[in-house]
């Protein structure tokens, strides 16, 4: 089986490269597909992630205005097409050209939609009429696309529900560890993992924190993730006087010996398609909390059993949690073996069966 993969980058510390090195390495070493995956603007190299090198790499270069840049991603998009001939192709991509897809598309190759956002990204608040409409109308275009893929794949049932699309399958993304050494959770030490992007919400963390440690000066934030060029949550953390009880990191390979260091897990995302990073924390025996947004963690968490579901921007809510574990060692153990047993429902083994079997039988009606 050859597949072709559609993305715009995989050399970043991001959700999606990780798990597509993850399900692309087992579907070579485990069933001998064969597999390329086609990026944009020299976004294949250099890669943060381990990637299979049985693995062909391609580039487009695109430019010019947005007319002119579509008219190059059609053209090019499909001489690659017929260049590398795939049985199936499977998109990677969730922004908005990605589903021009089926309208752009000259083949009747199969063609996969991989979802890993919420349909509604939640932006920055703007008094902008106009940005306020065309975001709803984005909305609008992608759910009536979406409906003209072969298939469409989703990583929750709530994101299932949110899209509402009568073709819709729900396939986890796989935990891509296994580890019997979990955290001690007696240290004084909470950790978060993400981009420092409006989407995982780690300024809505830092304030949550400034509460924490006026009863807690003790314990300290760990944020490992990307920073962005501006260096705003260092400066927000300075203008907090977080200084003390807050450090960053830059994205590390060894982030599951980081979880273990740690005693929480806290998520304050505005918006997530599934939460990576928490069965990642689950699998190593944290307890995590997170905001009830749209969709991801509500799919992962089940509230005061492997951690706890906070109203989406009750901050005072989330504080109330925070202190509640930190109070309560033996809410955390119990709720950290809970998480343990729970992550075990995303082991590599159980998830890729479902990929290939997706694939063969996607492949079979297309023979027919």
């Amino acid at each position: 089986m050859k597949l072709l993969y559609l993305v715009p980058n995989i050399n970043n510390e991001g959700g999606v490269a990780r798990v597509l090195s993850i399900k692309t390495f087992y579907l070579i070493e485990k069933w001998g597909y064969k597999i390329d995956i086609l990026t944009q603007n020299k976004g294949g190299f250099p890669q943060f992630y381990n990637f299979n090198k049985k693995i062909g790499f391609h580039d487009m270069i695109l430019n010019g205005n947005p007319i002119q840049f579509l008219i190059n991603y059609r053209r090019k998009l499909n001489e690659q097409i017929e260049l590398l001939n795939p049985d199936l192709i499977v998109v990677c991509d969730n922004g908005l050209k990605a589903f021009l897809l089926p309208f752009l598309l000259k083949t009747k190759i199969p063609v996969v939609l991989e979802i890993h956002n919420s349909l509604n990204e939640v932006e920055k608040e703007s008094d902008s009429i106009f940005k306020i409409i065309s975001s709803q109308l984005a909305i609008l275009f992608k759910k009536f696309a979406a409906r003209n893929f072969d298939n469409f794949v989703v990583e929750t049932n709530e994101s299932i529900k949110e899209w509402n699309v009568p073709h819709g399958i729900i396939i986890p993304n796989p935990l891509w560890f296994q580890t019997d050494n979990l955290a001690k959770l007696n240290s004084k030490k909470v950790i978060a993992v993400g981009r420092h992007v409006y989407e995982k919400g780690f300024d809505r963390l830092l304030y949550i924190w400034k509460r924490i440690v006026k009863k807690h000066p003790d314990w300290h934030l760990d944020i490992y993730g990307k920073s962005s060029d501006d260096l705003f949550l260092q400066k927000l953390t300075s203008e907090l006087n977080l200084t003390n009880s807050v450090s960053f990191f830059e994205p590390t390979n060894d982030i599951v010996s980081k979880y273990q260091e740690n005693s929480i897990y806290l998520m304050t995302s505005r918006f997530e398609g599934f939460g990576m990073v928490l069965i990642e924390a689950m699998a190593t025996g944290l307890p995590c909390i997170a905001y009830d947004c749209p969709c991801g963690p509500r799919g992962i968490i089940t509230n005061n059993s492997d951690g706890i579901l906070v109203k989406n921007g009750n901050e005072s809510d989330y504080v109330e949690a925070v202190l509640h574990l930190i109070n309560n060692d033996s809410k955390r153990v119990e709720m950290g073996k809970n998480a343990k047993i729970k992550s075990l429902n995303y082991n590599i083994e159980t998830i890729m069966p479902l990929w290939d079997s997706l694939f063969k039988d996607i492949k079979a009606k297309s023979i027919s």
